[in-house]
Formats: structure tokens, sequence, C-alpha cells
């Protein structure tokens, strides 16, 4: 795996990536605020075809907009990124898709405990995004749509836009076969 913008604190070790963020770190293009930032820490690898990427992710988030989770990339203005991120005044799920310019969505994750699973998958140009309950089931969060080419960027993301030193470990990091396509309810 390789790093797009690497850290400047970091280890790979026993199936945990462990990292610290930069200053002011984050990927997002033009919406609502107006700035263009590609400088978030990204640690993946190249994968050809349909998959499935799966990840437990867990933070120390503390201050507005910190963020960690998967993204998948096919340049800075074709991407995808989910994850766990402070938004509205709580820890969240957040999914941007970004096609020239970024949007977001946010969903409430009331059963926060300190660490979720989080999966992302393609199928062709569509892609999807879930979460894993308590229960061990997932839950869709987005579906969408990303001209892609045939091989793409998929690893872990963390982002801290408004500081340095967001603490955050991904374990069990795996890019496997893509999930069945009725498994997307």
């Amino acid at each position: 795996m390789l790093w797009l913008n690497e850290p400047p604190q970091w280890s790979d070790e026993d199936g945990v990536v462990r990292v610290v963020t930069g200053l002011k770190t984050d990927f997002w293009r033009e919406t609502f605020y107006g700035y263009v930032t590609d400088n978030g820490h990204f640690y993946h690898r190249a994968v050809r075809g349909d998959f499935t990427a799966e990840v437990v992710v867990s933070a120390g988030h503390a201050a507005l907009f910190d963020q960690a989770g998967l993204m998948l990339r096919a340049g800075e203005r074709t991407w995808l990124k989910t994850g766990l991120e402070v938004t509205s005044g709580a820890v969240q799920l957040s999914t941007v898709v970004t096609r020239g310019q970024s949007d977001l969505s946010v969903v409430p994750v009331p059963d926060y405990g300190g660490e979720l699973a989080l999966r992302l998958t393609r199928f062709g140009s569509a892609v999807c995004v879930h979460r894993g309950a308590e229960d061990g089931s997932w839950q869709l969060v987005r579906l969408g749509h990303l001209d892609l080419p045939e091989t793409v960027d998929v690893g872990v993301m963390c982002c801290s836009p408004e500081r340095a030193g967001l603490e955050v470990s991904f374990r069990g990091f795996r890019v496997g076969e893509p999930i069945p396509r009725e498994g997307l309810e």
C-alpha cells in the first residue's frame, strides 16, 4: 500500500494501521465552502474491477470535521470517502461523493461505541456504502454513481481540517470480491 499525503506519524503492524493526522488536512472540492483541498491522508492500493472493501475504524474525534474511514479514488476530481466525522455536534457517519464538486450526506450513529465497521462496494459505475450494526448485519447508507476507470485506488483515509493530531486506528482492512447485488438492501 502507498500513501497519498503521508501523515507525520503512522504504523502498519499486525493488521492495524495507526495514524496521527497532520495540520489542517482534508479532501473537499468547492461546494458550499468554495475551496479545494486535497491534502488528507490516504493509504491505498490499486484495485481492478468490482470489489468490496471493509475496515473497522476508531478515532479520538474531538474537533469539528475530524474524520476517518474508507476512500475510493480515481483522481483529484473523482472520488468517494466515507467514515466517522464530527459534524453537527456529534460523531456521525458522513459520505462525500465527488464528481468535480463534492456533495455530503450525514447519518447519525446513535449506537456509536468508539468504533464502527464500514464497507464500500463497487459495481461498475455504482458505488455503495454500508455500516456495520451491533448484531453483525450491514445497513445501506449510500448508493451513488461515479464514472470510474477499470482500476481505482482503494484504502483508508483520515483528515483533521481544523487541527493536527487526530489519532486513528484502522483494523482488518481487506479488499475482496464484491458482495452479492442482493446484499445492497
